[in-house]
């Protein structure tokens, strides 16, 4: 049954067991449109079959299609994709058939599916032994210098056993970022930090210069 425009599409989670390489096309215009309906579908991955089906219950002036991908993969991108999809004027209406599966194909589509899962839990913990590995042999990862604003430089005084600890600041005047927004947005920053600057050092001068005036009154 066809949902309206200002219904919310429902939520249904699919497992393994639900997904299936055929797919069942609901809703399409009988306009003999199969080729076209086969073309839409053959873009996300490799058919093998797509035939009406005749004795399927459907809307009047719909057809349904029955089309069976070659991957189990392809069939749940096509779904995704093209569920409600508006097709010469309708909405598609694409569920999955795994009624049609065959012994083998199950078995085949359930085998597949476990390997997917021990490949993504693998690479999950060989990159995490490869973090723990660097961080136990060559400590955490290094910051880029290119986002450092200072570099500090220590070295020590053998003769009196004291260390010398000196910063070496990067120019102003130099763009630090690969954005040339944050560039301007640094260079007004920059600006309005030297004016302050400049103010308070005349501030300063000006009270320097006032002189100490002596309290000559008598007192009685």
């Amino acid at each position: 049954m066809p949902r309206y425009r200002d219904e919310p599409p429902a939520v249904r989670v699919y497992t393994v067991c639900d997904e299936s390489r055929y797919l069942i096309v609901r809703n399409v215009p009988a306009l003999g449109c199969g080729d076209e309906l086969l073309k839409i579908f053959s873009a996300y991955g490799e058919v093998e079959e797509c035939k009406p089906m005749d004795a399927e219950d459907c809307e009047p002036y719909t057809d349904v299609y029955w089309i069976k991908f070659c991957q189990v993969n392809n069939a749940r991108f096509a779904k995704r994709k093209l569920d409600e999809y508006v097709f010469l004027g309708s909405r598609l209406q694409v569920s999955y058939a795994p009624q049609y599966e065959s012994l083998s194909e199950t078995m085949e589509k359930l085998d597949l599916r476990r390997k997917e899962v021990f490949a993504r839990l693998n690479s999950g913990r060989s990159r995490g032994a490869a973090t723990k590995y660097q961080e136990a042999f060559h400590g955490p990862p290094s910051v880029s210098k290119s986002h450092l604003s200072c570099s500090f430089h220590t070295s020590e005084n053998p003769a009196c056993g004291e260390i010398e600890t000196s910063t070496t600041h990067v120019s102003s005047d130099k763009e630090n970022f690969l954005s040339q927004s944050m560039n301007q947005t640094v260079e007004q920053v920059r600006e309005k930090l030297n004016k302050i600057r400049s103010s308070a050092e005349v501030l300063d001068a000006a009270g320097s210069s006032k002189r100490i005036r002596s309290d000559n009154r008598r007192r009685i």
